[in-house]
């Protein structure tokens, strides 16, 4: 017979651990932070399929606009549901979703006319 103390079944919560260890933790932590921490993974993934970690963006191996897109939306429509709970949050938030939204712009070989570039069904055109 074998040991299990050291399988970890469920996605690695111990055998016998308390699996809502991470629930109580995570219950802990503020909205505003948890929406914060979303916004800023969105935006850092946007970046990257934007190619502009690297320096020169245009022969980035990370470049993908389709993929950067999809990101840019979505982070805009969690900006624009959870405008009123961000707080002094909001602004730096929206300024840099901006900024890429104008990035994605610059980066597209056919620019989307103002109002159809991605997320602006929810913050309306960016120029």
């Amino acid at each position: 017979m074998t040991d299990n103390s050291d399988h970890t079944p469920n996605e690695g919560t111990p055998a016998g651990g308390d699996q809502n260890t991470d629930v109580r933790e995570l219950a802990d932590v503020p909205s505003v932070e948890v929406i914060s921490r979303a916004a800023v993974m969105l935006m850092s993934s946007a970046a990257e399929k934007l190619g502009l970690s690297d320096p020169d963006p245009e022969s980035s191996p990370h470049l993908d606009l389709d993929e950067a897109r999809r990101v840019i939306t979505a982070l805009a429509g969690l900006v624009t549901a959870s405008i009123e709970y961000l707080g002094p949050h909001a602004g730096p938030i929206r300024e840099g979703l901006q900024a890429l939204q104008r990035a994605f712009r610059e980066a597209s070989s056919h620019p989307d006319e103002p109002g159809k570039g991605p997320g602006e069904k929810y913050t309306g055109p960016v120029y």
